[in-house]
């Protein structure tokens, strides 16, 4: 069993000077009875949650901002901007250490595998990017795969708060070969079959019995778990509702949306999911390859990873 560590909090210079405060707040929670503390902890676990979603956040923002706002005239088209902007965004979140140069490069390596992806499906015309760019391979602007980004630095940034340990999780080598399964369907289902159900089938088969077990609140000294397959799909569900608004911003459309908005179709949260397996082995191997342990079913505690 790894020994705890210091919060990652403490880490981040931007919020370090919030921590005695957020303590002191704590510590009368604890004092108030189980009641008042089980409050402040889902309160804990909100707050979290929103700061593992930064990156996706501000760019879900700034794709409805520069919709909203950004001069259709511009000297700069929008997709570029927006590409300046997320370039920047992650060079603000390793400067101050909101992210490790680690997981940056997971992150980066969904990044091209998102990248590469949306190149093969904008010219098989599963959607497309209407506006201009300077930007782009293809059909595609290169703010496109922070997109991607934004799911991996999300997956990082969430296994890092909550300190995310295991029971029954499968091993590496068979979640690497699901995630490359998924990625090679997502390209062979234009010319051949489509193999996604056999993908769920098999995601439920490795993952039925899975607990991932996180800590909101570490003063409180609880752990927390739920099967990681509705983790999966919780996530891939939030995705869906950010793709819904990003298609209403007019970043992409997909086809059936060319007359005027319409919401994505729930067939796209399969989808999601998916994509998602691929992001969760990258961050998983990130993890694996410093802690290679998971829990025995009889642990009294679970086992970290990373």
């Amino acid at each position: 069993m790894t020994a705890p560590v210091a919060s990652a909090a403490g880490a981040w210079p931007p919020i370090a000077r919030f921590i005695a405060a957020e303590r002191r707040l704590g510590a009368r929670a604890l004092k108030a009875g189980p009641v008042a503390a089980g409050v402040y902890e889902f309160l804990r676990f909100g707050v979290k949650q929103g700061w593992a979603c930064l990156f996706g956040g501000v760019l879900l923002a700034l794709l409805v901002a520069t919709h909203l706002f950004y001069p259709r005239d511009a000297w700069l088209p929008r997709y570029d901007f927006l590409l300046v902007a997320c370039l920047a965004l992650q060079g603000v979140l390793l400067a101050t250490r909101m992210e490790t140069w680690e997981e940056a490069r997971v992150i980066l390596l969904f990044h091209a595998v998102g990248t590469a992806m949306e190149v093969f499906k904008t010219a098989m015309g599963s959607w497309t990017y209407p506006e201009p760019s300077w930007a782009r391979i293809g059909g595609v602007p290169l703010f496109t795969g922070f997109m991607y980004a934004a799911v991996g630095s999300y997956l990082a940034r969430v296994w890092r708060l909550f300190e995310f340990r295991f029971t029954h999780h499968p091993p590496a080598w068979a979640l690497l070969l699901l995630a490359a399964a998924i990625y090679a369907n997502f390209f062979a289902h234009h010319f051949t079959w489509d193999l996604r159900w056999a993908l769920f089938a098999t995601t439920a088969l490795l993952f039925g019995r899975t607990w991932v077990h996180f800590r909101p609140w570490r003063r409180w000294r609880r752990w927390r778990r739920m099967p990681l397959l509705l983790g999966f799909a919780l996530v891939a569900l939030f995705i869906w509702f950010a793709e819904n608004l990003g298609t209403f911003a007019g970043a992409w459309l997909y086809p059936h949306q060319r007359g005027g908005w319409a919401p994505v179709p729930l067939t796209k949260f399969g989808a999601w999911f998916l994509l998602m397996i691929i992001s969760y082995a990258l961050v998983f191997a990130l993890h694996e390859s410093r802690v290679a342990r998971i829990s025995s079913p009889g642990a009294a505690e679970p086992a970290r990873i990373g």
